[in-house]
């Protein structure tokens, strides 16, 4: 689907399972995300099926970062459209990233967002993408600033502070 130097994009299928489950069931993967990891190799499955779903209903949902080199999984890239009210808005896409312990600190998160925000303003054809962070990620915020996602506000979600992000399409081709 997506293709940067080191990785290939791609809808998540059944056989990343084993991958969900490693990112998914490890505590520091959740630190800023609610602290409630899977437990079970089923609840990974159920997180592909999820998104399956959402590919189904709504065009798109989160994808598998594969590594060109081994074929691993690496975690997951890409848009989630939020139909339920977030910080007084629904019905745009959410850029998001989530990667399995090992490969933090190697730029990767920045690597494939850039190529999903390429690919979301180029043939998608999206007006503008959004992205909120707990204010205490400091990775997750400096991640959207690389990708050029400007700050604009921040507000309570889920009773903690978080950042909201946005970019235009005509400001990133400004960017690009």
């Amino acid at each position: 689907m997506i293709e940067t130097e080191r990785f290939f994009i791609r809808p998540l299928i059944a056989e990343d399972a084993a991958g969900i489950f490693e990112l998914d069931s490890n505590p520091k993967v959740h630190t800023y995300l609610g602290n409630n990891p899977i437990k079970t190799l089923a609840e990974a499955e159920n997180v592909i099926l999820s998104i399956q779903k959402q590919y189904e209903d709504l065009g798109i949902g989160r994808w598998a970062i594969i590594e060109k080199l081994t074929g691993n999984f690496v975690g997951w890239t890409g848009f989630k459209y939020i139909i339920e009210p977030v910080n007084n808005r629904v019905n745009y896409h959410d850029l998001g990233y989530r990667l399995i312990e090992r490969y933090w600190g190697k730029a990767i998160a920045t690597e494939t967002a850039k190529a999903c925000l390429k690919h979301a303003f180029e043939v998608l054809n999206l007006d503008e993408i959004y992205g909120i962070c707990d204010v205490g990620n400091e990775g997750s915020k400096s991640v959207l600033q690389k990708c050029g996602l400007k700050l604009t506000e921040s507000f309570i979600y889920d009773g903690i502070p978080h950042y909201w992000f946005e970019i235009r399409k005509e400001d990133w081709k400004h960017r690009n």
